[in-house]
């Protein structure tokens, strides 16, 4: 019952507020209802519930701001896992053009240097039972542990010179997995890694940026990613992998296999390079 004439009380508080402004009555001509009902009203909600109310409308605001915030970043991961989906539908990211079988080469003169074992005491232990392999290892099929072109440091780069001019679409690059190395870690697995076309004109060179990304350690050991070929697509007749980190080797970056997708600027220049 009690219950009863409170829910009555702010019924007739809404009641008179929504007379006054509908007969555009200034509030200070009928104050002494408006103490009065005020008054009643405070009674009806206690301090303690109306504190209660502006705590859960703050509560209820940032799990909405959440929500958003969610929202967003799963359609940042849709519209990149599409961007991968239409790529693997691609018949040209079946075509390799970066396999040493269908010609593609290795521009040594812009290639950063092969790391020499001696500059570290672990490989020098180990040097009886480990060659060197040259940076054409990655145009090669054969992926196994060791199999692998390794440089100084963290940071390097690798040109490739395809065997055709071509527009580039993605590029996929190929290590071990965990299991699989003797170690039972890939630490010298390239991580932070850029793109570029090149383009090579008797003295002079051009080179577009054509997309960054990170290698992923914990995912698939072969990984494709999408590049951005400009507005209006362009060919190229080299490929640039500039490495910018690595996932914690102190001593060397080891890079097993890189392929090259994309369509052939002329079609009648050679057939296409199918991947083995």
């Amino acid at each position: 019952m009690l219950q009863l004439k409170k829910s009555f009380k702010v019924f007739i508080l809404l009641v008179s507020v929504a007379l006054g402004v509908f007969c555009g009555t200034a509030l200070s001509e009928w104050s002494p209802w408006t103490k009065e009902l005020l008054e009643k009203m405070q009674s009806v909600f206690p301090s303690g519930r109306t504190a209660f109310w502006n705590s859960h409308t703050l509560i209820e605001t940032q799990k909405l701001q959440n929500l958003l915030e969610e929202v967003t970043q799963l359609r940042a991961e849709i519209s990149t896992l599409k961007e991968l989906s239409q790529i693997a539908l691609d018949p040209c990211v079946r075509t390799n053009w970066a396999l040493k079988s269908t010609g593609a080469t290795i521009d040594t003169q812009r290639t950063s240097q092969t790391y020499d074992c001696k500059d570290s005491l672990p490989c020098r232990i180990l040097r009886f039972f480990w060659a060197a392999s040259p940076p054409d290892t990655i145009l090669q099929p054969k992926v196994f542990p060791g199999n692998c072109w390794a440089f100084k440091g963290h940071q390097g780069q690798v040109v490739i010179k395809l065997p055709a001019r071509v527009y580039l679409t993605a590029i996929t690059l190929q290590h071990i997995s965990k299991d699989a190395s003797p170690s039972g870690t890939i630490v010298s697995a390239p991580k932070d890694i850029a793109v570029f076309g090149v383009d090579t004109e008797e003295d002079t060179e051009e080179e577009t940026l054509l997309g960054m990304f990170t290698f992923n350690v914990e995912k698939n050991p072969t990984q494709t990613f999408p590049l951005k070929n400009m507005l209006l697509p362009r060919a190229f007749s080299h490929v640039k992998l500039l490495v910018k980190s690595n996932w914690g080797n102190p001593w060397y970056t080891c890079i097993y296999r890189v392929k090259v997708h994309g369509k052939m600027e002329n079609q009648k220049d050679l057939t296409q390079g199918q991947d083995k």
